[in-house]
C-alpha cells in the first residue's frame, strides 16, 4: 500500500462486500464484522506479498467462517455427550475426575497425545497432525480408536459406582 488514502479506497471499496458475504455465512451481524475485520488485518500484515487484494479477503474470510463452523460443531458434539452423559449416568460426579485423567494417562502415548491436544488444548485436526508430523487421516483415526479404549474404561468406571 503506498499511502494511506489508497488503503482507505481499499477498505471503502471492499469491506461492504465482505462483510455482506460473511453476514449471510455466519447469520450474525458482529461476528460478520469482526471476520471481515480480521481478514483486513491480515492483509495489512501481508500487503507486499498480496498480488490479488480481493481474492486474499474472501480466502481468509472463508477461512475464518470455516473456523467458526468447526468451533460450533466441536460445542455442539460437546453439548451432546454431556446431555447423553447426564442421560445415562446421572449429574456428572467430580470425585471421577482423577480416575478420568488417569485413564487418560493410560492410553499409549500414539493415542494420548492427540486426544490432549484435541479435547484439552482444543486444537483442531489439522493443527495436530501438522504438529505431529502425522496425515489428517492418521489423527482422525487414533482419535477414533482412542475414544473406543476411552468408552471402555469409563463404562468400567460407570459400574463401579
Amino acid at each position: 500500500m503506498t499511502n494511506e488514502s489508497e488503503a482507505a479506497q481499499l477498505f471503502e471499496e471492499l469491506y461492504p462486500p465482505l462483510a455482506g458475504w460473511c453476514r449471510g455465512l455466519v447469520d450474525s451481524d458482529a461476528l460478520a464484522h469482526e471476520i471481515a475485520s480480521e481478514a483486513f488485518t491480515r492483509l495489512w500484515s501481508r500487503w507486499s506479498r498480496v498480488d490479488d487484494t480481493r481474492a486474499y479477503l474472501f480466502a481468509v474470510a472463508a477461512n475464518l467462517v470455516k473456523d467458526h463452523w468447526r468451533r460450533q460443531e466441536r460445542d455442539r458434539r460437546a453439548t451432546r455427550l454431556v446431555r447423553n452423559a447426564e442421560r445415562d449416568a446421572g449429574p456428572p460426579r467430580m470425585e471421577h475426575a482423577q480416575e478420568i485423567r488417569e485413564i487418560v494417562q493410560a492410553l499409549p502415548k500414539k493415542l494420548r497425545i492427540p486426544v490432549l491436544l484435541y479435547y484439552y488444548a482444543d486444537l483442531p485436526v489439522a493443527q495436530i497432525a501438522t504438529a505431529l508430523g502425522h496425515s489428517t487421516g492418521t489423527i482422525k483415526s487414533d482419535l477414533h480408536r482412542a475414544r473406543e479404549l476411552l468408552r471402555w474404561e469409563l463404562r468400567d468406571l460407570r459400574e463401579i459406582t
